[in-house]
Formats: C-alpha cells, sequence, structure tokens
C-alpha cells in the first residue's frame, strides 16, 4: 500500500533511540524528509547516518530538550530552514520520571510528557495549516488510558491524551487531524524492558504470561509502523483515536 508519504516533511521528537528510532526510519522507508530531534548529538548523528545509508530521504537532526522553553521555537525555525515547513509531527520524546522529590517528580513528569508536546503542536500550527495532509500523532501508553506505571507518569499521560482528544475537534477545522498511539510494554535494546530481560529474565516470562495475552514483548517496529499509517492520508478520516499497540495487555477495552 502506498501511503503517500513521498516528500512529506515529518518532525519527530525523542527520535535518536528505540521507538522514535524506529519511527523516523519507518518514515524514511516511505520517502519522507525528516527533522529528528533529540538531547544527545552523538546519538542523533549515528541514526541520521544510518538513515541516510539505507534510504535516500533527507534527514536533519536537532539536539535540544523538548522541555527547555526555547525548544519549540528552535524546532519551528529548523522546520522552515531546513524543511521549508511540516506536514507530520510526531511528538515521541517522554519518559517515567522518579528521580527526584515528589513535587519535582510530577511537576518534570508533567512538562515531558504533557506541556512539551503541547507547546510544540502550538509552535508548529501555522506550518502545519499550510500542508494539504497536516497531522499530529502523540505518543502516549496504554496508562494514560488505565491504572497502571508510577502515579505522576500515568496522570501526565492522561492529561496528554485528554488534550491530544480536545485539540483534534478543535484543529481538524483547520486541516490538521490530530490522534494518539497509546503502546503498551516494548522492548529494545537499551530501553528498561529490555535491560529488565536481560537483569531478570524469569521475571520477565512471568510479566508476560500474567500481562500480555499476547505472548511477548512488543517491538519498536510495530509501534512504528501503526503511526506511519496513522500519520498518512491513507486515515484521513482518523480523527481524536487513541490506537492500543499492547498484544491485548490493556484492559480498558476502547
Amino acid at each position: 500500500m502506498d501511503l503517500q508519504l513521498k516528500n512529506s516533511n515529518v518532525v519527530i521528537t525523542g527520535a535518536s533511540r528505540g521507538i522514535g528510532k524506529s519511527i523516523a526510519t519507518a518514515f524514511a522507508v516511505e520517502g519522507a524528509r525528516l527533522l529528528l530531534v533529540a538531547r544527545d548529538q552523538g546519538t542523533l548523528g549515528q541514526t541520521k547516518n544510518e538513515l541516510e545509508g539505507i534510504t535516500s530521504s533527507k534527514v536533519e537532526i536537532l539536539a535540544c530538550d523538548v522541555t527547555e522553553a526555547t525548544a519549540p521555537l528552535k524546532i519551528l525555525e529548523c522546520t522552515q530552514e531546513r524543511l521549508s515547513g511540516v506536514d507530520i509531527l510526531v511528538n515521541n520524546a517522554g519518559a517515567t520520571i522518579r528521580n527526584m522529590d515528589i513535587e519535582a517528580n510530577w511537576r518534570a513528569s508533567f512538562e515531558l510528557n504533557t506541556f512539551a508536546p503541547l507547546l510544540i503542536m502550538e509552535a508548529l500550527k501555522t506550518e502545519l495549516m499550510k500542508s494539504t495532509h497536516a497531522a499530529v500523532v502523540n505518543i502516549s501508553s496504554i496508562f494514560g488510558r488505565e491504572y497502571g506505571g508510577p502515579a505522576q507518569y500515568q496522570t501526565s499521560k492522561a492529561a496528554q491524551i485528554a488534550l491530544s482528544n480536545a485539540y483534534a475537534r478543535d484543529w481538524v477545522t483547520e486541516g490538521i487531524r490530530v490522534n494518539n498511539i497509546a503502546p503498551g510494554s516494548i522492548a529494545f535494546e537499551g530501553g528498561s524492558w529490555g535491560n529488565r530481560l536481560i537483569s531478570d529474565p524469569e521475571g520477565m516470562e512471568e510479566f508476560i504470561r500474567n500481562e500480555i495475552p499476547g505472548g511477548r514483548f512488543g517491538r519498536p517496529e510495530e509501534v512504528a509502523d501503526a503511526v506511519v499509517w496513522l500519520a498518512s492520508p491513507r486515515a484521513s478520516w482518523v480523527i481524536g483515536a487513541t490506537l492500543p499497540v499492547d498484544g491485548a495487555q490493556s484492559r480498558s477495552g476502547t
């Protein structure tokens, strides 16, 4: 199936590793032009080199922390200068934060998981409105829809889903589709589940038996395939949805 993404301009946050890197790869294979955003310049550079080695897609990179006040403007300026606009925004940057005191954990969780995607969306809105197939895909979590994970993570991801649903109704009149992907437990090298598979294989086998009817952890590529389809013109009538990619791990039912 042709997803009609060739030469689309795509901005992806948290794009240097794991799910974000897989999303970037999937868009590059479709012939999209990319701006990859993440904190580490070195890792971004490696990802850029890898993608340019396997595809002919244009790949630009921007090293910045999306929670910094200047990040949305930096991203906007890069899309204008290096991509000449944006058709698709994927807000993938996010994390569980729990290494500070309780108030700091909560504030940092909302800054990263809720406010950063919101402010980047707002910064890029004018550019998105110029596109004929504008789309925003926010990467949330099944634990934004039901119980699971630390309270500050669960709550900030639930807020991300709620803001996406609200913006979907508001922005569709501007020609911009907004949707969510809610991954379950996804394992990759260097990620939290990937590390636990190495450090506690027996515990992870039990976790899979009890929690994931699909019988294994998900792979980043499986999330990426869902993102690319949801962002594409092929999903033109999907607006305000939250799509679980979880091997039936979630129990919310919708």
